[in-house]
């Protein structure tokens, strides 16, 4: 049967089948084809959407314009709102959903994008929340499959770092529900929480899918992605000492990427990343503790191996497809 999303809500990917999702990333793939050939069908032609931002952004923000523009639809941005301040979460999602077509959500708390959906009547997508960020994860798996060739139920997935964030609990979800086989590699404090394990894992129970949590640097062998994120994430800064203790060993550096003994093994990163002393941020980490690069090395950063641009970009393209795809069918 025809893949139809028309009107639904993308809040987590636990809510989406594998043949959901690839239909997003087959639509993705054919929005960028377009895009590259100049052209727009504007099939989102007389919609409104709305952006709210309770945090700061680049990607999410510019990606959700320019593919809402790209497509013939207006776009508000909005960080400002009385949402929660003079008016209720609920009130505020009754009178938005009046006005717009679309609302993409990126702040603090599931449950304000879960209310948002409850309350506003139309589509509403998670552009990160504490613990999801289900726009970030189809960008990744429409990278892999464009640099690593084989299914995507052929491919092995590292995550290094803190597994328990946002990132963390959404890689484990996409490539649980995709077949992939997902590691974890983090201090065992970091690993996600037993509750969603064991909910991917019954996942992987139909798809095939793999997961495995491991604090040994060893387990990237035969790895295909090896993927990072920052080690303090927004509102955790006051962890920056614990945090780089726990976690340098699991810096993404060439030596891991060789210990994979894949010589075509990619490195992803949902960015911003600290991997040199370019940012205030960076400046002051290393002022304070004495180091240039957290997550990953620049040498990694930069080299054959690191597809985080093409990544970067792709969060357009498949953020495109889900608007497409909800908004228009």
């Amino acid at each position: 049967m025809p893949t139809n999303l028309r009107g639904r809500n993308l809040l987590t990917l636990k809510d989406f089948t594998p043949e959901e999702i690839m239909y997003l990333l087959e639509l993705a793939k054919e929005l960028k084809t377009k895009k590259r050939l100049g052209i727009h069908n504007e099939v989102l032609k007389g919609k409104n959407v709305v952006l709210l931002f309770e945090k700061t952004s680049t990607r999410t923000r510019c990606a959700f314009e320019v593919a809402a523009l790209d497509e013939g639809a207006h776009v508000t941005f909005l960080s400002n709102s009385q949402m929660g301040k003079k008016e209720s979460l609920e009130d505020t999602a009754k009178v938005l959903g009046r006005f717009y077509d679309g609302i993409e959500f990126r702040g603090y708390k599931q449950e304000t994008v879960e209310l948002l959906a409850k309350h506003s009547g139309v589509p509403v997508w998670n552009g990160l929340t504490d613990l999801y960020h289900p726009t970030q994860i189809l960008a990744d798996l429409m990278t892999v499959r464009e640099y690593v060739h084989k299914p995507l139920n052929k491919v092995k997935f590292v995550y290094c770092g803190d597994a328990r964030n946002n990132m963390g609990n959404s890689l484990m979800i996409g490539c649980a529900k995709m077949g992939m086989e997902f590691v974890a590699l983090a201090p065992k404090a970091l690993w996600p929480s037993d509750e969603l394990v064991s909910e991917m894992n019954l996942v992987c129970a139909e798809t095939g899918g793999k997961i495995t949590l491991s604090e040994s640097i060893d387990d990237v062998k035969g790895a295909d992605v090896i993927y990072t994120d920052v080690w303090v994430s927004m509102g955790e800064e006051a962890q920056f000492e614990e945090r780089i203790k726990l976690l340098t060993p699991y810096r993404v550096t060439m030596d891991m990427l060789k210990k994979t003994e894949n010589p075509d093994v990619i490195f992803l990163h949902c960015l911003p990343s600290f991997h040199d002393t370019e940012t205030a941020v960076g400046m002051e980490i290393y002022n304070k503790y004495g180091i240039t690069e957290m997550e990953v090395t620049d040498e990694v950063f930069r080299s054959k191996h690191s597809k985080v641009f093409d990544e970067a970009e792709n969060r357009m393209h498949t953020i495109k497809a889900v608007m497409v795809a909800t908004l228009n069918g």
